[in-house]
């Protein structure tokens, strides 16, 4: 697995080992770890054996609160445990920044490479999008009511091309495939599905570049990422000048990248296309594979207990009995699948899709009796609390009614979507696209797992070794309803 990335990387580091040694940061009582070899730290563990593990095992071995590495090249505290969520959470912009690991920043901050030397700008990096996101407010709930019915419509639309008449299908590519297609409808106002179609393959190996080794040369992850995104990007660029030429004829426009068009910094200048086609693939990329990843271990967790399918089936049944024929999903319907919501809860602690996030220090901050040095860069996982049987009794097992009265959690113990000011704006688009989904695919459907033991590969993104296939062994529940 990356076996050139392995000999490469040791060999940096025994050659770095020769002249470099670590030098601690000059009285300052800094938290328990390794900063493992010089250069690489211990990148490779963390990549290739899994960050829960990896992180599991330190809190073991150092400390439940807090503990030192050094990972993507950069000396790194990782903050455990729902105290660390609380203080996370609560001193962003206080004693943190928003961060990306440097492979992502080559992928998506391309339009900056010719100022590398500018002074960085004001906006964190990694707060662009989510504040192209919030502005406007495209991600509220009045703004994604209006969209509703069309999500309602692709998924659909989707089912019958893809899923209907197959004996068995594989399901993480067709999520894939259904979330970028909702992806670029929202965000990007395009509906064409061969378009769409050509641009998933280059967004899965964006999505697994974003967090590797930055080793550029054919074979290796970060030459795949980068070859990716620059395909992504010329797309991207050729749908913001049609867009352009759309809204100069005077079509309506209500999608983001029409908002990006258009708007202007205080000086009162247009965003360049490079920095618009950068930005959309960040947003592209955000609301992709986590989603997709979503719906697809929902297929594998639900196909594998079939007293959980008849629950979810009987609540979306419930709902498709009371709307007339051929009419779409509403605001109202999806308040009332709170089972099949709870299942979605247990899905994302059982496999969270994103496994964590970064910060960078602003300042030096003590937490839980140690010094982090400013310009550290801070790792936050949700695999600190989501199986840790304290919080969630009997963790192992697959249990949606531990939801039914989620205030009762301790706080901050259940956090898929983060939380503070950088709480994931996409939560409710997410909750949406993956609800349209399960609405349309337990009404339609019954299945079995075929491999139940399949491997799960991956490292910050879980990803099915192959891609999860599934027997449809019942169709049509909803047979007299359309």
């Amino acid at each position: 697995m990356e076996t050139l990335y392995l000999v490469l990387s040791l060999g940096a580091a025994l050659f770095a080992f020769a002249l470099f040694a670590f030098k601690s940061e000059d009285g300052k009582n800094l938290p328990p770890g390794s900063m493992g070899w010089p250069i690489v730290g211990e990148t490779l563990e963390f990549l290739f054996g899994k960050p829960e593990n990896f992180v599991f095992k330190r809190m073991k071995r150092y400390s439940p609160d807090i503990f030192k590495t050094k990972i993507l090249g950069e000396k790194t505290a990782v903050i455990c445990g729902p105290n660390g969520h609380k203080f996370l959470f609560t001193n962003e912009q206080k004693y943190f920044t928003a961060f990306r690991p440097h492979s992502m920043q080559k992928m998506f901050r391309s339009y900056k490479a010719a100022a590398a030397a500018a002074p960085a700008p004001k906006q964190p990096a990694r707060d662009e999008e989510a504040k192209v996101l919030r502005s406007p407010g495209f991600l509220k709930p009045e703004a994604l009511m209006r969209y509703l019915g069309k999500m309602d419509s692709i998924t659909q639309e989707q089912m019958k091309v893809d899923w209907e008449g197959k004996n068995q299908v594989l399901a993480y590519p067709l999520a894939k495939t259904l979330t970028l297609s909702l992806a670029c409808r929202f965000f990007l106002g395009i509906d064409e599905p061969e378009r769409i179609a050509r641009l998933v393959e280059n967004f899965d190996d964006v999505t697994v570049g974003m967090h590797s080794l930055i080793v550029n040369f054919p074979g290796t992850i970060f030459y795949r990422a980068t070859k990716a995104a620059d395909a992504i990007r010329k797309e991207l660029k050729t749908v913001i000048q049609e867009k352009k030429a759309a809204m100069a004829s005077g079509a309506p426009m209500m999608d983001i990248l029409t908002h990006m068009i258009v708007a202007s910094d205080p000086s009162g200048q247009h965003m360049p296309e490079a920095e618009i086609a950068d930005k959309m693939m960040g947003l592209l990329t955000a609301g992709y594979s986590t989603v997709a990843t979503a719906m697809t271990f929902f297929m594998k967790y639900v196909g594998e207990r079939p007293d959980i399918y008849a629950k979810v089936l009987a609540e979306q049944m419930e709902v498709a009995e009371s709307k007339k024929p051929g009419q779409l999903l509403e605001w109202d319907d999806l308040n009332k699948m709170k089972y099949s919501w709870n299942v979605i809860y247990e899905v994302m602690r059982f496999t969270p899709p994103l496994q964590g996030t970064f910060r960078e220090a602003l300042t030096d901050f003590e937490y839980a009796g140690y010094t982090i040095p400013k310009g550290w860069k801070v790792y936050w996982t949700v695999s600190t609390t989501n199986m840790n049987p304290e919080y969630f009794p009997n963790p192992e097992k697959f249990d949606p009614s531990r939801y039914d009265n989620i205030s009762a959690f301790p706080p901050f113990t259940f956090v898929p979507f983060g939380g503070g000011p950088r709480m994931c704006p996409g939560k409710e688009y997410a909750r949406l696209a993956i609800l349209t989904f399960v609405h349309n695919v337990v009404k339609r459907f019954k299945w079995e797992v075929v491999f139940p033991k399949e491997k799960i590969t991956g490292d910050m993104m879980p990803t099915p070794e192959k891609d999860f296939q599934f027997a449809l062994l019942v169709t049509r529940h909803d047979q007299g309803l359309l």
